[in-house]
Formats: C-alpha cells, structure tokens, sequence
C-alpha cells in the first residue's frame, strides 16, 4: 500500500498530459531494427528473438523523448535478457545512452545500466527481485525528468537516482536483445507521456 501511495503521489502533477502509443500493434511503424536479432509483430505483441548470430540487437524509436513517463508490459520467455535504453542512440549495434534492465530472476531487473560508459550506475535491492514474475506479464514505468529517473516494476519503486550525465542526454527509446542467444521477449502496451 506504501508504495502504491508513493507511485500516485509522484504521478499526481502530471495527469494532465496526453499519453500516446509508441507502439501500433501492428507492425514496426516509428521504429527501426538495429543488428541482424529478430524483431516482429504477432497477435497484437511486439516480439524480440535471438537470430542466428545470437549477438546485440536494437528496436529504436524515430523520435527522441525528454522527460517523459513511459509504461510497458514485458513477458520473458526462454531466457528473457533485455531492457528498455532511454535518451539513447544506436550506431549499428553500438548503444550510447542508458539501460533500464529487463533480466531473468537475480539479475537487477529496474536497476540502470550506461552501455560503453560507467556500467552499472544504480542496481535494485536484491530484497525487490521477488517483484519479477517470470514467464508472465509484468509491468514497467519509467520516469524520466532532468536528471533524475526512477523505475518501477508491477508498481514498486525500484531504483531513484540523480545524475547530471543522464540530465543532459539525448536520444530516443531503444529495446534491446542481449547476445548470447536463446532469448524472446515479449512487449506490449507501450505508452509515453511526454513531460
């Protein structure tokens, strides 16, 4: 209950903005693929799959986003490592910009990562992992404003951080599939509200 007061009390000043899909439901329309990984539309989901070179591939989005708040649902099958980069740019597989990550159990889901930089800026408490549901649909907000973002995963508050790198990003929004192969992920109802 705690943190549901929380999340609306931080959500509360920005009800009056418009939220739109960034997602069509359809097909790849405001996006593009980044790499040789598959990226696809089924039955309404948007889909990433390993391909044959198992290696880093990238969905990003034409538009560059700001401050925003944006929500999605994620499903994780097979081994499910990916993430969700915000005010990020892609050069053919390299990503320069920020990762909220999207992992199996144990592995910092909500925590953020900067690709080619510092790594690791800011890792949940592993006490919070128990909030990923594996092999279901889970729900991810990310609020972004200035230099501060916070995640929150099926509506408790992952991570809170303050950086001045992250305040004077650029870019747009990228999900990603790891190397490595074997993974498939599932993604649905991607909204932003743009602040």
């Amino acid at each position: 209950m705690k943190q549901l007061l929380s999340f609306l009390m931080i959500l509360t000043p920005f009800l009056g903005y418009s939220q739109h899909s960034i997602f069509n439901g359809k097909d790849l329309e405001g996006w593009k693929i980044n790499g040789t990984e598959k990226w696809y539309v089924s039955d309404g989901l948007l889909i990433c799959e390993s391909g044959p070179d198992a290696e880093y591939g990238y969905l990003t989005t034409d538009a560059f986003y700001d401050d925003f708040l944006l929500e999605l649902e994620f499903k994780q099958e097979a081994d499910g490592n990916s993430g969700v980069f915000f005010r990020s740019t892609v050069d053919g597989t390299i990503v320069n910009g920020w990762q909220v990550e999207v992992a199996p159990p144990g592995s910092d889901t909500g925590g953020i990562y900067e690709s080619y930089g510092r790594g690791w800026l800011i890792k949940p408490d592993p006490e919070k992992d128990k909030y990923l549901k594996m092999g279901e649909w889970n729900t991810m907000k990310i609020l972004c404003i200035g230099d501060r973002v916070q995640t929150f995963l099926n509506g408790h508050e992952m991570v809170d951080i303050t950086d001045e790198k992250i305040g004077d990003g650029k870019g747009g929004i990228a999900l990603q599939i790891h190397s490595g192969g074997g993974i498939k992920v599932l993604w649905k109802n991607l909204k932003i509200t743009e602040l």
